[in-house]
């Protein structure tokens, strides 16, 4: 049987460095690659077919709840881990809905990693404790109410152009980085500016930034 190989996604290289120190230090795992933005998750996981991905939620260009999509969706056996330094209610679900096995915090990620891809690599799933805490109140509360969030409303291609304008870029830069017409990214532009009654870039800027579809750097 090969080795158990993993993908590490997280644009901070001391984090990535850490990571990878646990992993290599356990009899067979490998790490088959590094990715720095989602974008490039989605690339090396296409390119490499990795068992496992360590994914983190807050990056550029690509963030890690659309790259675990596109992911997923391009290879279903691939499993899902989630780092991330916050996390809410909502961040929660919507990790579950995606399809990940897993949410791990960074902060315990020292104590928990090892344990944590164990489970996953055993089809089991893995929850930090403060995590586990919502999905269980989640199943013995399910009919809470709450408000869906208008960012459901848009196509994960719309989710990708705004987390790029928000970071900044022009249309024609969301363009080149999606491999888009200018007009075609302009339309989208539009498209969700309207969704979300939106009517400024600062709008949709700080739209992105409170429904984690963007994140501050």
């Amino acid at each position: 049987m090969g080795a158990f190989r993993i993908l590490i996604a997280d644009d901070h290289e001391v984090v990535r460095r850490g990571i990878r120190a646990l992993i290599e230090s356990h009899p067979g795992w490998e790490v088959c690659a590094d990715a720095v933005d989602g974008r490039e998750a989605v690339e090396r996981a296409r390119e490499l077919k990795p068992d496992l991905v360590l994914l983190d939620i807050g990056m550029p260009n690509l963030n890690g709840m659309e790259a675990a999509r596109q992911i997923l969706a391009n290879r279903p056996v691939t499993h899902i881990l989630v780092l991330t330094m916050h996390y809410s209610e909502q961040t929660v679900k919507e990790v579950l809905a995606v399809g990940a096995r897993g949410f791990l915090l960074k902060s315990d990620a020292g104590r928990d990693l090892v344990t944590a891809v164990e489970a996953v690599q055993d089809n089991r799933t893995f929850f930090t404790s403060k995590v586990a805490e919502i999905v269980v109140d989640g199943y013995l509360n399910p009919a809470r109410k709450e408000s869906r969030p208008l960012k459901n409303c848009l196509t994960p291609r719309e989710r990708e152009v705004m987390q790029l304008l928000a970071e900044g870029k022009t249309s024609k830069e969301v363009a080149v980085a999606l491999n888009l017409s200018v007009k075609t990214a302009e339309t989208h532009r539009t498209n969700i500016m309207r969704k979300l009654d939106l009517h400024s870039v600062a709008d949709l800027t700080l739209y992105a930034l409170r429904n984690g579809i963007a994140q501050a750097f």
